[in-house]
């Protein structure tokens, strides 16, 4: 890709040097987002973290999201060459990302109009998630530019560890199969997600790149333990287990249950510090946080939990660092970041057996895996951790030492290759030689 001095008008399949500008679409969730809470989590630090060392690479980027509230701003700057620009598509409000797929004509449509009226031209769009995908794909009727899709997660692998009352609706499986074979290139955050696109979608596999997510390790590193409980007012011998993510089903919140009331069974005196969810104007905690809580009631385990709500990103690394275990008892992981991040913190983790936790947790070197769903197997690892000093220290040094596979600047530099085959007008071979998984398992 090249840089160009045309500034005028964007004239689709007028032949340029074109601009190195990438679009970015997310749009269900802004990247601005509060983390842990609704529809807020680890695909928002992606999108956040990628676009600036894609920016610090120097290729520019356009985040897309739809706006949500009737006074944001068009354009905000996330960070150094990266913008992020709210589309108007239906009411400026909250909808339930089911029913977002009607506003994506729209979405599409008003990206396009954005882009003639201001002139901007991209070589290449990534989308993230399905709905984003499918805009991605009208906008070809627009742009013909070619677009690049990650899923972060599918219907297929979140009904398969879901129970029925929770499955995915049948349009985002239909979608996301269409998507498979619609896109130019699709990026898998493990090497099982994959697998399962290319055999049981039968994606070609000439344009599947399997590229996990990326840690900051300049924000996520050790910090001193005494000075981090002070901050958070934690007294040095509680035995501290810490959950942060969103208050969400998938996330594994009844094996945390589980596993609390293990603890507690067994005689051991630890607190789980759970991140994430959101309190009412008068303190109390609502809506899925809530719920949590009152079950915590019902099975006589409140006073083993300590709700912290929804915290700044930068604010996380104190919670690692203080924490003895990190818990991720998730049904499903694309990739896992909390357990990445933690690890990089220097704090063993316990998670479930799911996803890409497999790929990125060491059993039994940077922390334990337990089967999925299993409370007490997960309850019993916290609790040998808990009890073994020696052996936290341990796997705490492993942990930092693998997450450093995870940085960023490895992670942009393979999806900087992926747009740079693409907008040279490749279609296969599109994955650069680096296995940032080598090693993992």
């Amino acid at each position: 890709m090249t840089s160009s001095t045309y500034t005028g008008p964007a004239v689709f399949g007028y032949e340029t040097d074109k601009p190195r500008r990438v679009a970015s679409i997310s749009v269900h969730t802004s990247p601005l987002a509060t983390l842990g809470g609704k529809d807020a989590g680890g695909m928002n630090v992606y999108v956040r973290e990628l676009t600036c060392h894609m920016a610090e690479l120097g290729l520019p980027v356009d985040v897309f999201t739809r706006r949500t509230a009737p006074d944001t701003p068009e354009i905000l700057e996330i960070c150094d060459g990266v913008n992020l620009i709210s589309i108007t598509a239906g009411p400026p409000e909250p909808v339930d990302k089911n029913q977002l797929f009607e506003l994506l004509p729209e979405f599409a449509e008003q990206m396009a109009l954005y882009s003639l009226r201001t002139g901007v031209r991209y070589d290449v769009v990534h989308a993230h998630y399905w709905l984003s995908g499918w805009a991605a794909h009208l906008l070809k009727r627009y742009w013909n530019t070619p677009f690049s899709l990650m899923f972060h997660t599918t219907a297929h692998m979140k009904n398969v560890v879901s129970p029925e009352t929770e499955h995915e609706t049948q349009l985002r499986s239909l979608i996301e199969s269409k998507l498979v074979h619609l896109a130019d290139s699709l990026i898998a955050a493990n090497p099982d997600e994959a697998a399962d696109l290319i055999w049981r979608e039968h994606c070609d596999s000439a344009k599947l790149c399997t590229i996990p997510p990326g840690v900051d390790t300049d924000l996520f590193r050790p910090l001193d333990r005494e000075a981090c409980r002070r901050e958070l007012g934690i007294a040095s011998s509680e035995q501290m287990v810490l959950f942060v993510g969103r208050i969400d089903p998938i996330k594994g919140l009844d094996t945390l249950l589980d596993a609390a009331n293990y603890l507690k069974a067994h005689g051991s005196p630890a607190r789980v510090h759970i991140v994430g969810g959101d309190f009412g104007v008068d303190g109390a905690p609502v809506g899925p946080l809530a719920g949590l809580a009152a079950v915590a009631e019902e099975r006589g385990i409140t006073d083993s939990l300590v709700l912290w709500g929804s915290q700044p990103q930068n604010r996380l690394p104190v919670f690692y660092s203080a924490a003895d275990v990190v818990s991720v008892p998730s049904r499903y992981e694309s990739f896992g970041l909390v357990a990445v991040e933690a690890m990089a913190c220097g704090t063993p983790v316990v998670a479930s057996r799911a996803g890409g936790l497999i790929f990125t947790v060491e059993d039994g070197y940077t922390g334990f895996l337990t089967p999925i769903g299993d409370g007490t197997a997960h309850g019993r690892r916290i609790f040998e951790l808990l009890e073994n000093e020696e052996l936290r220290r341990s796997f705490g040094r492993a942990a930092h030492v693998a997450a450093s596979r995870f940085s960023w600047p490895a992670v942009a530099n393979s999806i900087l290759h992926v747009y740079e085959r693409l907008a040279e007008g490749h279609r296969a071979n599109l994955c650069c030689e680096d296995e940032i998984f080598a090693g993992a398992v």
